[in-house]
């Protein structure tokens, strides 16, 4: 990082570079050279380095009140609107303190001090009354960052005011003290950066960072038709898969499915860090889990994907790449693909600062699995994250069969022949191989595994098929083309329509009554089953029960 630093030293001042002396307090202008990163491409800012490149430094004693003053600067609004997060650095050069910061690209149009600046070559420049120079920074803004496309046909209302109360709740009770607390939708809205205009109408409207925390099912699907999350556990069935989840909803509820699938299949070893226990798996895919969905590019039709193989879990998240190839942590830039998402889950807990969850992630990742994750940057940001496993390949199972009932099977597999004559040859070799396996298997205490888990199998299996046939009516077939519709929540105005009834049908309420009843399907509002905003959604059986029809 030193010869890094020293190498920028030695280039000099340029579009993405400035020097600021710095000695003992920071100079006046550096929110403005930050303000002007922050609309333009992002940049790095060494404090204690003179104009000419001359390393002048910053006493000692006087870093952390520079420190701190920094800080509390970029996060008031009345200096710095929006408030962003940067990540600021101490370096030691020749002896002599500096403190490098990095500034990234910003989603967002910034002002500092009520004013818009915009970097030019190692110049920041004042543009606020540049109408032409203004409104093409916003556009920019716009195409470059797909989370702040503005729709304004949509507004507050039509969003979903139950995730909201959640999230208002959530700050109450963890964050007293933030302003979002006591805040009206809209008002919170307008505050995340979720409400913005449009540049081009002059008319407000929700971003599409908004409809995908707070949207509908429906409204989703509309702004952004390609989202979609895929779960699958493939362990037995490597050509298919074992179970499956695919995730269409917003963002808040997407990440809870994405931990409720990783904490449903993944062991969790017993970790203690000095006399406090800690669960691994959960710190590993709390990061996961957010990164693929705040860094996910949702201009693109790709879907993203998490798949739980044997010893390993892959991810494939369509993005918008920086570089290419192997990340190494020590030495990559953090970047912010959608900051808006990222600040909104940092809020909320459901993400750690920036390139902090990423550490976390290389610090616990060999403890948990063995083996350093690896981070993949490209069109489709990959990771790969070895996980403990207690047993054999299921996959790569022994099959003990009668050699009595599978004589003829296995000789034509051993010798190739395909007629059902064997010889006696054959026979001795076969009975050979069979009881070689069998006393192997019974001497090394394995049969008694081998018996415990096939007969717990085949018994709860045959129960739970023959309790089902017996107990259980078979789905009408009003009930399958509910479960089918289903795929997103919907009213009953909605259903209704969809199924092709005019109005509500004694077939109709008795297949939503065994549907609810049964489990397959869920109110959206439980607690006010009348409400005029009340829907139905499948719940996790229902969704099998889905993938069960579809097949």
């Amino acid at each position: 990082m030193l010869e890094a630093i020293q190498k920028l030293i030695t280039r000099g001042e340029s579009i993405d570079l400035e020097f600021k002396a710095c000695a003992k307090h920071l100079p006046k202008n550096v929110y403005e050279t930050i303000c002007a990163f922050l609309n333009r491409h992002g940049g790095t800012l060494l404090l204690g380095v003179l104009d000419n490149g001359i390393i002048q430094g910053i006493e000692p004693e006087k870093i952390s009140q520079i420190r701190k003053d920094f800080v509390t600067a970029i996060n008031n609004p009345q200096k710095l609107s929006p408030t962003t997060y940067l990540s600021i650095n101490e370096e030691n050069i020749k002896g002599k303190k500096l403190i490098r910061i990095y500034v990234p690209e910003s989603s967002q149009v910034h002002r500092c001090n009520g004013r818009i600046y915009d970097r030019n070559e190692d110049g920041d420049l004042d543009i606020t009354d540049h109408t032409v120079q203004v409104s093409q920074l916003y556009q920019r803004k716009q195409a470059t960052y797909s989370e702040n496309r503005v729709y304004t046909w949509i507004q507050p209302k039509d969003l979903r005011s139950d995730l909201l109360e959640r999230c208002r709740k959530y700050l109450q009770i963890n964050h007293q003290n933030h302003p979002w607390a006591e805040m009206n939708d809209k008002d919170l809205l307008k505050s995340a950066q979720l409400l913005q205009i449009d540049p081009e109408t002059k008319k407000s409207g929700i971003t599409l960072a908004g409809v995908m925390l707070f949207g509908t099912d429906n409204l989703i699907l509309q702004v952004c038709p390609a989202h979609r999350t895929d779960l699958i556990l493939r362990k037995i069935n490597v050509d298919r898969y074992d179970d499956r989840d695919l995730v269409r909803t917003n963002l808040i509820e997407s990440y809870d499915r994405i931990l409720a699938f990783v904490t449903k299949h993944l062991a969790d070893p017993f970790y203690l860090e000095g006399i406090e226990r800690r669960s691994l798996r959960d710190i590993i895919f709390r990061e996961v889990a957010s990164n693929m969905l705040i860094h996910r590019e949702y201009a693109s039709g790709a879907t993203s994907r998490l798949i739980i193989e044997y010893g390993r879990v892959m991810t494939d998240n369509p993005s918008r790449p920086h570089g290419f190839g192997l990340i190494n942590p020590n030495t990559a830039v953090p970047f912010q693909k959608n900051p808006i998402l990222s600040a909104f889950f940092r809020v909320i807990n459901r993400a750690d600062e920036l390139g902090s969850g990423i550490r976390k992630m290389m610090l616990y990742g060999k403890k948990y699995g063995g083996e350093d994750p690896q981070l993949i940057e490209g069109d489709n940001f990959r990771m790969i994250i070895s996980v403990p496993e207690f047993g054999g390949d299921p996959a790569k199972k022994v099959k003990i069969v009668s050699a009595e009932n599978d004589l003829k099977h296995e000789a034509r597999q051993l010798t190739g022949q395909d007629t059902t004559e064997v010889t006696t040859k054959d026979t001795k070799y076969i009975n050979g191989v069979h009881d070689g396996v069998h006393d192997g298997v019974h001497d090394d205490g394995v049969h008694d595994g081998v018996h415990d888990g096939v007969y717990d199998g085949v018994h709860d299996g045959v129960y739970d098929g023959v309790h089902d046939g017996v107990h259980d009516k078979p789905l009408t077939k009003t009930m399958q083309k509910i479960v089918q519709q289903l795929q997103e929540s919907l009213s009953t105005p909605q259903l209704l329509n969809v199924l092709g009834y005019s109005r509500k049908t004694r077939n109709y309420e008795s297949s939503m009554k065994k549907l609810l009843n049964e489990g397959f399907i869920e109110m959206t509002i439980p607690d006010k089953p009348r409400s005029k905003k009340q829907k139905y959604r499948l719940t996790e059986k229902g969704r099998k029960l889905l993938e069960n029809l579809i097949c």
